[in-house]
């Protein structure tokens, strides 16, 4: 089946991106809430790695999709570990995904809005641009604690749309994401362009593989915005 072709820029005035999985690889952060935590839970607490994950993967669960969910302070002190220092261990592990600079050089070049929309804490937000160097690319940068709700939640599209003023320009937006129940939310809102990010993670971790439904048009390297 022949793939769609991408937006056409000249229809767009906003760029909307998710930062983890998007923007960035995100093995860094399957490889640290799925080995690393586990394996210092593990000896924190003297048990097996296996059963201290399995623990860890049911609180995950319990928190998915809330504003916990990606709260480092909340988990530092649910799990008693200091979770911003272990991110800092393994900082060397954040990447940039293939062609992601170049594509936000030519949007900004092309004159686009470009907005940073994301669930991240900003202690990781901080270590991550830190890293990468990719925070002057970005007219403005929103993530769901300013806003009080996950981008889940289409009470984050209203407040942000209203905030950064594209809540006028939805027709003229495009917004990329790797998870599909908030590309929902924000088809709901009613934005025009909606992509999917495949292949999140350059390295899968067993049991972390996506399957796509289908429901949007998909992008997997930036490199095709180039072409």
């Amino acid at each position: 089946m022949k793939k769609p072709p991408l937006p056409p820029f000249d229809d767009m005035d906003f760029v909307l991106l998710d930062l983890d999985g998007t923007l960035l690889d995100k093995y860094f952060d399957d490889y640290f809430w799925e080995h690393l935590v586990p394996e210092k839970y593990a000896e924190a607490h003297n048990i097996t790695f296996g059963r201290a994950k399995e623990d860890l993967l049911e609180r995950y669960r319990l928190h998915e999709a809330t504003l916990n969910w990606t709260d480092l302070d909340f988990w530092s002190a649910e799990l008693g570990l200091d979770i911003p220092a272990l991110k800092e261990q393994i900082r060397h592990m954040i990447e940039v995904h293939p062609h992601v600079r170049e594509f936000l050089a030519l949007m900004r070049a092309k004159g686009k809005k470009v907005c940073l929309l994301t669930n991240a804490h900003y202690k990781a937000i901080e270590i991550k641009f830190s890293q990468t160097g990719i925070r002057g690319y970005f007219d403005h940068i929103v993530t769901s604690y300013e806003i009080g709700h996950p981008k889940e939640d289409i009470r984050f599209w209203e407040k942000t749309g209203s905030l950064i003023g594209f809540g006028g320009s939805r027709q003229r937006t495009l917004f990329i994401d790797d998870t599909e129940a908030i590309l929902k939310t924000a088809k709901e809102y009613g934005i025009r362009y909606l992509l999917l990010k495949e292949k999140p993670a350059s390295k899968e971790l067993a049991g972390r593989a996506k399957k796509n439904s289908g429901l949007f048009p998909t992008i997997r390297d930036f490199g095709e915005f180039l072409e």
